[in-house]
């Protein structure tokens, strides 16, 4: 079942500026995304854009608690993942709000109890390649070859997941982190040959200057273009779709199931 995440940043740097949404405003931005479609809510309480810095787990903390506790009171069957990369934040957030899917864009490289707490706690995962740190990613984009470095990287964290009692672990090849324009679309286009069979994929290309560097403008001006990609990523094998846009993604994946499944009326 290919299903949709929503993505709700609850910061004030995120790089397309109509994504960020203060927690008083959250739960009508999370009930309409819901009604639009999405699977479950991605809740990030910092910016992983290029060039941004990490907030300690207090400061994160600070933003992410009242966002999550308003999307728990008003949706308490809403599935949830959090886009974090510090263990301490993964703690309070279960313990605030109970199980949820753990969303880490260092897939355990900047916090050396990620790894071990998510095993303890038996949470979802999903892991992202990158390299370095959202500061210094960019100028970290050297590879022989993408498409075989990013198959490597998952099949090595493969192994230390289950070392750690991880074994429900989804896969995000990190379209944009540590990544040129032309890497990124080589990526998508071996993205069928990263993944084990029976590995979920995640893709996040939403806006994305991937996109915008290519047709031109700002993210702002490149939702059709966003389909564009977003589909030709489920022809080549995602499984979630990470987006801005639930409601233009759910039309995008209608298309889709039309185009390739014997149900055409089907949005999952």
């Amino acid at each position: 079942m290919i299903q949709i995440a929503g993505i709700l940043n609850v910061n004030g740097d995120s790089f397309w500026e109509p994504s960020r949404v203060c927690a008083e405003d959250i739960s009508d931005r999370a009930g309409r995304m819901l009604e639009e479609g999405a699977d479950f809510l991605d809740i990030g309480a910092f910016s992983s854009r290029p060039g941004a810095d990490i907030p300690s787990p207090q400061e994160e903390w600070q933003r992410l608690a009242p966002a999550l506790k308003a999307v728990k009171r008003d949706f308490p069957e809403a599935d949830i993942s959090i886009d974090t990369i510090h263990s301490e934040t993964v703690l309070r957030a279960v313990d605030l709000a109970g199980p949820l899917t753990v969303n880490d864009i260092s897939a355990g490289r900047l916090d050396p109890m990620m790894l071990e707490t998510v095993g303890r706690l038996g949470l979802p995962y999903i892991a992202t390649h990158s390299k370095g740190t959202p500061r210094t990613m960019q100028g970290m984009a050297d590879y022989r070859d993408i498409v075989t470095e990013v198959r490597d990287f998952f099949r090595e964290f493969g192994r230390t997941a289950a070392e750690h009692g991880i074994t429900d672990w989804i896969l995000d090849p990190g379209f944009g982190f540590a990544k040129t324009t032309e890497q990124n679309y080589a990526l998508l286009q071996g993205l069928d040959r990263i993944g084990d069979p029976g590995r979920r994929i995640m893709v996040g290309v939403s806006r994305k200057s991937m996109i915008y560097k290519v047709v031109g403008g700002t993210p702002e001006d490149v939702l059709a273009s966003t389909q564009v990609v977003q589909f030709r990523s489920l022809e080549k094998g995602a499984d979630i779709l990470r987006v801005h846009d639930v409601a233009e993604a759910v039309k995008t994946l209608k298309i889709y199931c039309a185009m390739y499944t014997s149900s055409p009326g089907a949005q999952k």
